[in-house]
């Protein structure tokens, strides 16, 4: 059982689909929106179709990412929103730079990927971003929720510790029981002023087996859950209903809950 309220452990954003994530202190969410930058720009790898003039969701596999390339858990990303700046570190050291609203610094940066990602490319990769497009894995525009207490048990259950990173979550919970943010479908889940509801159970695919730190698979996260469990989830996502700022330490209070 648990013996606190709920409240928000961590938020991250992921500005570049399949890199690493960055923590945030708060956030502000509009109604109907992600997180801002979050999933703002995806590495296509090989040509995919996908037209900024009239952007469609497309599968993740048009793209760089963990499922498939687990290399990029290797690579620390950050963005700067200020001036448009990714700065890719590999063990501390910074090997490529560029400012993503230029063309030069788009293509700097898809030439780091053209080596880095060579032996896995269907051909060149290309920087895309549309302003107000997000490259989620769900067309619809969402935010995800990962309950910390459900992936420790998950952990018990496998007799060893799971990083929640591995979930790619933008927003940590303790205080839940384990579990219940499956059922949170169809409730409105409050979070500071800001009023979410719940839109969908996570399935999950093989981008959890890599291990955030090592970059390595070492977990069969999705034949786990089904094993395990009977099903294939961990996390919810959640549509914002009432934007405003979510902090840490923030409290959930869920209705109906």
């Amino acid at each position: 059982m648990s013996n606190s309220a709920p409240r928000v452990a961590a938020l991250y954003r992921y500005p570049v689909k399949g890199l690493s994530p960055e923590p945030l202190e708060k956030v502000r969410v509009e109604p109907g929106e992600t997180f801002p930058n979050d999933r703002a720009y995806a590495i296509e790898n090989g040509p995919s179709g996908f037209n900024p003039a009239a952007p469609l969701h497309l599968p993740k596999a048009n793209f760089l990412m963990l499922m498939r390339n687990e290399s990029l858990a290797g690579l620390d990303a950050r963005f700067d929103d200020a001036t448009g700046v990714l700065t890719l570190r590999r063990d501390g050291r910074v090997v490529a730079e560029g400012n993503l609203a230029t063309a030069a610094g788009r293509q700097a940066i898809e030439a780091f990927f053209d080596d880095y990602a060579r032996d896995e490319l269907r051909g060149p990769t290309k920087i895309l971003y549309v302003p107000g497009f997000s490259f989620s894995d769900v067309a619809a525009k969402v935010v995800s929720l990962i309950n910390l207490a459900s992936v420790r048990d998950l952990g018990a259950r496998l007799g060893t510790e799971v990083n929640p990173l591995r979930f790619r979550g933008n927003i940590h919970v303790e205080g839940l029981e384990a579990w219940t943010e499956l059922d949170l479908v169809g409730k409105r889940v409050t979070i500071g002023g800001v009023v979410l509801e719940g839109f969908d159970r996570i399935v999950r695919c093989a981008a959890t087996n890599v291990n955030p730190v090592t970059a390595t698979r070492d977990l069969a996260i999705p034949r786990s859950l089904l094993e395990l469990y009977g099903h294939g989830d961990c996390g919810a996502y959640l549509r914002v209903v009432e934007g405003g700022e979510i902090k840490g330490g923030d409290g959930l209070d869920i209705a109906g809950g």
